[in-house]
């Protein structure tokens, strides 16, 4: 398991250029069946419209990449598309930019950057999540440690997915999977050994992720 950027909820913006109205609508596709059918999806949805042109990237290292003009000058629409999901490190995501003609010829550079602008303002408004693979662990102490555990993980920047209250309490945490070893032992030394875990299973959770100030890793 792999950390990896992508859309964080599927959805559409929206932007007028000369009179032309640009509509891209994105959403998470993990496999080209999936991605087809989402481009036809749209299609049917736009079916009146002057053009529908789409890219996908899936897999982690963008194994599987296309693009598509739909009826534009050749390298004016699909091309930019994907363009900018690679240029964001977007995996795992199809955009289908819409365009309804509105008389107004763009030339071919105009097109270039109307597609562009359409895909990532789309991106920036419907916002971007990285996927990180994270371990849970049960997280087991007595009552008079919680409040100081709490502050603690909040200090750490670990992630409390739930609390359970017995005749103990016990945190279900999700610690970035390289950092578990790390982690688990500041958090046995802070509470001087007075406390238990449970390895739990390796799965992916969606942390927020700025694209105007992004990390230097993920």
């Amino acid at each position: 398991m792999q950390p990896y950027l992508t859309i964080k909820t599927a959805g559409n913006h929206e932007i007028d250029i000369k009179k032309s109205q640009f509509i891209c609508n994105i959403a998470r596709t993990e496999t080209k069946a999936e991605a087809e059918a989402f481009i036809e999806q749209i299609k049917q949805e736009h079916s009146s419209a002057t053009h529908n042109c789409y890219a996908y990237v899936l897999g982690l290292k963008n194994e599987v990449m296309k693009q598509n003009d739909n009826g534009e000058p050749s390298g004016t629409a699909g091309a930019p598309i994907l363009n900018v999901l690679e240029q964001l490190e977007l995996r795992n995501v199809t955009a289908v930019v819409t365009r309804y003609f509105g008389g107004i010829k763009l030339g071919a550079g105009g097109l270039i950057r109307a597609y562009s602008n359409a895909t990532s303002q789309a991106v920036n408004a419907l916002g971007v999540v990285v996927r990180a693979p994270q371990t849970e662990v049960a997280v087991t102490i007595a009552y008079p440690l919680q409040g100081q555990l709490e502050h603690f993980l909040a200090e750490q920047n670990i992630t409390i997915l739930e609390t359970e209250y017995t005749d103990k309490v016990t945190l279900t945490l999700a610690l970035n999977t390289p950092e578990y070893e790390e982690k688990t032992s500041l958090i046995n030394d802070f509470l001087n050994a007075q406390v238990t875990f449970v390895k739990g299973e390796e799965v992916y959770h969606e942390l927020d992720y700025d694209l105007a100030n992004k990390p230097a890793r993920y």
